[in-house]
């Protein structure tokens, strides 16, 4: 019998595991906010250092103003010749092969190409031969070449994977630069529009552009491309 003095514990007194059961709940869902936003901050931070990498562009040489007396490239006189400098193992350089693919077949007949691949010291010829260079050499009317110890990219002074010259009919230095719009991007872009319109012999848009690839550093390049992962 029940004292009517006395609260009925059964019906008025929360059980332990009806409080300590929310309790729980909020703890679990707490723990996997926290882990959600950690999880979103690190994906966050990730994709602004990727855009932001992929926005950076390498360093330009100073090529000479007239074809060099010098260069073991060959130079068709009365024709514009384009030679392009990349690192064998730079996963940039594809994008880069695509644009060119893209300009040989927009200008058909209208100039020479040259692609020279860097061979650091002490490298044989099968570590030059990647995918890029059967991809290189698929193009029509290209000329695939090695670089021994960067000797060609030296006298041209391209520094960076993907550098583009183009040079007049006259043998002068018209553009240079890169034909992406950033690393490992390929499409349309001011590098690639302007040797388009320099050989149908518009105005071009500039002459100059970005080069987005990684450091060639001739002789002594690193043998395995770390510096540049689009």
């Amino acid at each position: 019998m029940i004292s009517p003095g006395l609260p009925n514990s059964s019906h008025s007194t929360p059980s332990l595991e009806k409080v300590i059961g929310p309790m729980r709940f909020g703890s679990a869902a707490l723990k996997i906010s926290t882990f959600a936003v950690a999880w979103l901050s690190v994906v966050l931070t990730g994709g602004l250092l990727l855009a932001h990498y992929s926005q950076t562009a390498g360093a330009m040489g100073t090529p000479p103003a007239q074809w060099p007396e010098t260069s073991r490239a060959h130079r068709q006189s009365g024709h514009s010749q384009l030679v392009m400098f990349l690192h064998p193992r730079c996963p940039c350089s594809r994008a880069t092969l695509g644009e060119l693919e893209q300009l040989v077949a927009h200008c058909p007949g209208k100039f020479s190409t040259q692609v020279w691949f860097i061979q650091p010291e002490g490298m044989d010829d099968a570590w030059v031969k990647t995918d890029l260079w059967h991809a290189a050499a698929s193009i029509p009317g290209v000329q695939v070449n090695i670089d021994h110890e960067g000797e060609e990219a030296r006298r041209f002074q391209a520094v960076t994977s993907g550098q583009t010259l183009l040079y007049g009919a006259d043998g002068g230095l018209v553009f240079q630069g890169g034909i992406t719009l950033a690393r490992g991007h390929a499409g349309d872009n001011p590098g690639r529009d302007a040797i388009e319109s320099l050989l149908k012999q518009k105005i071009p848009p500039a002459t100059s552009s970005p080069v987005f690839g990684c450091a060639l550093g001739w002789g002594k390049t690193q043998k395995e491309c770390t510096a540049c992962q689009p």
